[in-house]
């Protein structure tokens, strides 16, 4: 909204400093500034409310070190992250920008499943929450719509200098010019290669020459299968104090430069990547949603004042699954998340395992002392600051290393 009035305010009245809006950098200090105030001052307000209205976690026995003690902390501090990612975002982004509008109902759409499942566990007395058939259904219409305007929207395009044209000045026979043209593109970025533009559409070439026609048959599945996927990652990561928000803000910095460097034509051009119009928005939206999460970790860092549940874990893992989908890097997010990754992949290990022992000798044996991973670190005696700072640092190892693929190829 703001950057609307001070749009008018350098267009037509030609107010001294108004034009300052007009820059992303500008705008994404504010947004970040904004958020982080609001989810540190703010914050405890919101957990008083929840600590009032006896929105406390009901913690499962599992013989784990200090687990009783948290039983009662208010849960549903996903709140905070979205309520301070979502005014800066209102305040200082472009709302008719087709990636804001996508990262809004994302913010929204996966916070409200959250929500639900967090209102289910804690009034309804019921520790399984919302079932997941219907998780799995929400996140679904999450991807479908987020597929589906990705594909047909028209103002989701890249420019690709293979579709360049050639323009000859007439008064200079040595001066010639390309201007690249906006296409839509199912295309996206294939990390430590060379010439690493894949296009999905591709993947149909074997049913004719309009097989681009049909891409939209691989690309919405993909889109979904990737929102799934990472939303129940960070899901599964939320287990111990402030090691969700903080690998999560760690992925979405690393984000932040690849939507910073894809949505500007000199840097893309400079890195030789692809270049996404209107997508260098996104950073302002990031901006907000780093502040957001690095704020909460001020009340969610051992000990936690407050949890995320699922209102906060199914959001972050949506908006981050979005994010790369968007700047086209979702082939990166194995390396970008590996940590959700990891904790995903402990479980199905686990679960896969004991069920194939309990068949094959008669008892299940476990690979984990239990899964997901931190848990298995918990047993092994480690305190919960450590496993959460190292995870961390492997998850900045994480994002420097998909970072160096700008140029690394």
């Amino acid at each position: 909204m703001l950057y609307y009035l001070f749009d008018y305010l350098h267009r037509e009245m030609n107010v001294p400093g108004a034009g300052v809006f007009q820059y992303i950098t500008f705008r994404s200090a504010l947004a970040i500034i904004m958020s982080l105030s609001i989810s540190t001052i703010f914050g405890k307000k919101i957990i008083n409310f929840l600590r009032n209205q006896q929105v406390g976690e009901t913690v499962r026995e599992l013989g784990l070190a200090g687990q009783n003690e948290k039983a009662g902390t208010p849960t549903m501090g996903g709140l905070i992250i979205i309520v301070a990612t979502l005014i800066p975002v209102i305040l200082f982004t472009k709302l008719d920008n087709i990636y804001i509008i996508l990262l809004v109902v994302t913010t929204l759409w996966m916070g409200t499943i959250g929500f639900i499942d967090d209102y289910i566990k804690i009034f309804k007395k019921d520790k399984q929450g919302l079932k997941g058939i219907f998780k799995v259904v929400g996140q679904v219409g999450l991807g479908l719509i987020v597929g589906s305007v990705l594909y047909f929207n028209p103002n989701v395009t890249v420019r690709n200098d293979k579709t360049a044209e050639s323009y000859t000045y007439e008064k200079s026979e040595s001066v010639i010019t390309t201007l690249p043209l906006e296409e839509k593109s199912t295309a996206t970025t294939i990390p430590f290669f060379k010439n690493n533009e894949f296009d999905y559409a591709e993947l149909l070439a074997w049913t004719g020459d309009n097989y681009k026609d049909w891409a939209w048959l691989i690309f919405i599945p993909i889109v979904i299968f990737i929102i799934t996927a990472v939303s129940n990652g960070a899901n599964l990561t939320d287990g111990i104090d402030g090691l969700a928000a903080g690998t999560s803000a760690i992925s979405v910095i690393a984000l932040g430069i690849f939507t910073f460097v894809s949505g500007n034509v000199i840097f893309s051009n400079y890195l030789n990547i692809m270049y996404i119009p209107n997508s260098g928005e996104m950073t302002v939206f990031i901006a907000s949603f780093v502040g957001a999460l690095v704020g909460f970790l001020w009340y969610n860092s051992y000990p936690a004042s407050v949890f995320m549940g699922d209102t906060g874990s199914l959001t972050i893992g949506g908006i981050i699954a979005v994010l790369a989908i968007s700047v086209r890097k979702e082939l990166l997010v194995p390396l970008l998340c590996g940590i959700f990754l990891v904790e995903n992949f402990s479980v199905v290990l686990q679960v896969s395992y004991f069920k194939y022992t309990r068949r094959r000798f008669g008892e299940g044996r476990r690979i984990f002392l239990m899964s997901p991973l931190h848990h298995h670190y918990q047993k092994k005696g480690y305190h919960e600051s450590k496993i959460v700072t190292r995870f961390w640092i492997v998850g900045i190892l994480l994002a420097i290393v998909a970072i160096v693929t700008l140029k690394l190829r």
